[in-house]
């Protein structure tokens, strides 16, 4: 009885944010809100130039538009909360509503790590067995990856969440944070939860880091295929994969370092906290696009046809 008593005491968490100024809130609203429409249109343009664009029907870019897809999903999870908070003075979220925002931000973040591992099988075979890669890489395969991307981000949240939900939170009920991060609200549990903080380390953690590592090495050896194999396009893939590299690291730099020592006192986790689930899909689409003069040309056909209706 006094555990279910305990577990209607809290109601509600309260966010700390970014700062308590009230200017540099203001501040911080115009920054994130303009940040937030350019990870909209920018992701947008990428989805749909693929969709509709013939030339950009092929694997790569099938990848391309998914991974623009979960960034979009991934930022819209928080971010217009954050923005609407930045103009409160008091920033609070139920129980249950910050249990589905740790759901869904695990459940995209998964799903986008498994996608950047498909991108990279794609890329790997595309270099290294360029003879097989259409047969390969049939639409079939496609599906199966982009599914299979969709079921680690359920399957990865899920097995955290399921023991996450049912906490008992009985105070303190302060998030030092501007969203619900699960390493910070799992600290305000009213009970030993040192075996779920283990799995919180594995699954997140440690998963990360070695997809991480993984991926860097296969980037490693495409790039030393590449340099072995003097050709004209040479130039254009390693363009491609620098690109591929600087969105892994953004990607999983900050996500490792949270989460693989998630319960220590860091104050800058806050701010890689933001990084990777808001300025990371913001840095995305340009990244690609700047990189990517076919994509240029897609995005500029499409403006150009919507101005001419």
């Amino acid at each position: 009885m006094d555990l279910l008593n305990n577990r209607s005491i809290i109601s509600e968490f309260i966010l700390l944010g970014l700062s308590s100024s009230q200017e540099i809130q203001v501040f911080f609203f115009a920054i994130f809100f303009l940040v937030y429409i350019g990870i909209v249109v920018g992701n947008l343009l990428i989805v749909i130039s693929v969709i509709f664009d013939r030339n950009l029907h092929s694997p790569m870019y099938f990848f391309l538009a998914n991974l623009s897809f979960f960034d979009l999903c991934l930022s819209s999870v928080a971010t217009p909360k954050v923005i609407s908070d930045f103009l409160k003075k008091h920033k609070t979220i139920s129980v249950w509503g910050c249990m589905l925002q740790m759901f869904f931000m695990h459940f995209f973040g998964g799903g986008e790590m498994s996608l950047l591992i498909g991108m990279a099988i794609d890329r790997y075979i595309a270099i290294c067995k360029p003879l097989h890669y259409k047969t390969i890489m049939s639409r079939r395969v496609l599906i199966v990856l982009l599914l299979l991307s969709w079921t680690v981000g359920f399957t990865h949240t899920t097995s955290q969440m399921i023991f996450t939900v049912g906490l008992p939170f009985c105070g303190p009920n302060v998030v030092d944070s501007i969203f619900c991060d699960l390493p910070l609200v799992i600290k305000l549990a009213c009970t030993d939860t040192y075996n779920l903080e283990l799995l919180v380390i594995a699954n997140s953690g440690l998963l990360s880091l070695i997809c991480f590592l993984l991926l860097l090495m296969s980037y490693i050896v495409m790039l030393v295929t590449i340099f072995k194999h003097s050709s004209s396009a040479s130039s254009k893939a390693v363009s491609t994969l620098s690109a591929h590299i600087t969105v892994v690291t953004l990607f999983f730099g900050p996500a490792t370092f949270i989460y693989a020592f998630p319960f220590n006192s860091y104050s800058v986790n806050k701010f890689l906290s933001v990084f990777y689930s808001i300025i990371t899909p913001f840095l995305n689409p340009i990244i690609y696009t700047l990189r990517n003069k076919e994509m240029k040309a897609a995005i500029k056909r499409l403006c150009n046809q919507r101005i001419g209706y």
